[in-house]
């Protein structure tokens, strides 16, 4: 994917492309790049090299808030696990062939054992910490706290306060649970990422419903410990009553709403309310009763995409609601970058604006599909194709 990036670390002069500034497509301009930050049209640093954009589109790079692919790279199939590290060197390589600059890995903490229990919460933390800096595209962790986790509230505590986790949402899937465990065939896919036989699930799955008075206790100790270090949200929120108590406790952000009535009352409350990219390439949400999130999207009430399960979605889902004439480019691009960015307090990326973090892709459109030619982190070229490095005229380094 990658060819001989040497002096990536040197100032870069973006030439000859479209480029997607906050007031929409600017042509016929140079955009240079410094000390990782965005020097601004018209700039060319002293010693640059030049990238010949031509015929391509240059947008600020895609910040993904919700995003657990990832998962597929350590347990590829049911049982079946490789290392954390590897798998999280193999996403890098993943997101940044899809122009994903900016990544908050969605780790699921669950009460259950297995793919998403404490062990392996906590094997992700160790590697995603250990391999963090060899990383090109900035790597995150978004707490995905099954809310009756009762057992690991403390631990999480201490997770948040010690600052490991950049996101923290809460999640509460035992209904969706118990209901999928009446029917065989919903019951194997739950039940083959634990390790348990389905009598043994069934029995650890009554036994924390059992507690579930304890749960609101449990949200409020650890939303507490987030205020002022973190950003919050809340999963699959399914009234406005229940937006409103999780934006009691400091949630800005609403996932996935399950529908327009909760999705309508979080935007008027002045919420990001966060759909699935995936959901917008497919033409809806894989759930029968879940939001279109393209129509949501043109009405204003979705302002942010993520990847959910499927990296590739995030830099399809503008160009489809840009195809449909739904969104201009720069609006749908916002749903990518800069919306997902301010979400999350990230204020230094997300547009290509002087002073802000040289975060940029180089996309082509081919048979009306976007395909990334380059990517540049932080300023550095990260990622580029044989076409792509054809186009770099060396001048300084």
């Amino acid at each position: 994917m990658s060819g001989d990036l040497e002096g990536r670390d040197c100032a870069w002069v973006i030439e000859g492309g479209e480029i997607l500034t906050p007031g929409g497509l600017v042509g016929g301009e140079d955009l240079g790049l410094a000390d990782g930050r965005i020097a601004g049209l018209g700039t060319s640093p002293v010693g640059a090299r030049h990238f010949d954009a031509a015929g391509f589109l240059v947008l600020p790079g895609i910040v993904d808030l919700h995003g657990d692919a990832f998962e597929r790279q350590r347990m590829p199939r049911p049982g079946v696990t490789f290392p954390w590290r590897l798998a999280l060197a193999d996403t890098d390589r993943q997101l940044l062939s899809n122009g994903v600059t900016t990544a908050f890995h969605g780790l699921t903490w669950s009460w259950e054992p297995g793919l998403r229990g404490s062990e392996a919460a906590r094997g992700f933390a160790r590697a995603l910490e250990g391999i963090k800096s060899d990383l090109a595209c900035d790597t995150r962790l978004h707490l995905r706290f099954e809310t009756h986790n009762l057992e690991a509230v403390a631990e999480a505590e201490e997770w948040i306060k010690a600052g490991r986790v950049d996101l923290l949402a809460f999640n509460d899937h035992t209904e969706y649970t118990n209901k999928a465990s009446k029917y065989p065939h919903r019951a194997k896919t739950l039940i083959e990422r634990t390790g348990l036989t389905l009598e043994q699930y069934l029995e650890k799955l009554n036994e924390i419903m059992g507690r579930r008075e304890e749960v609101p206790k449990a949200c409020a100790r650890l939303a507490r410990a987030a205020q002022g270090r973190t950003a919050m949200a809340s999963h699959d929120d399914e009234t406005p009553a229940m937006r409103d108590f999780y934006r009691g406790l400091g949630c800005a952000l609403a996932e996935f709403p399950t529908n327009r009535e909760t999705a309508q009352a979080a935007i008027l409350a002045g919420d990001a309310v966060i759909m699935g990219s995936p959901n917008v390439v497919r033409g809806g949400s894989h759930f029968k009763s879940g939001l279109d999130a393209a129509q949501a999207a043109s009405e204003g009430l979705c302002t942010v995409l993520a990847s959910d399960y499927y990296y590739p979605a995030m830099l399809q889902a503008p160009f489809i609601l840009v195809d449909k004439g739904l969104l201009p480019l720069d609006k749908a691009w916002d749903l990518v970058s800069a919306n997902p960015a301010r979400a999350a307090g990230l204020m230094d990326r997300g547009r290509l604006e002087p002073g802000r973090r040289a975060d940029l892709i180089v996309v082509e459109r081919v048979a009306g599909q976007a395909e990334v030619r380059a990517v540049f982190s932080a300023g550095r070229l990260v990622l580029a194709g044989a076409q792509a490095m054809a186009r770099i005229r060396a001048l300084g380094c």
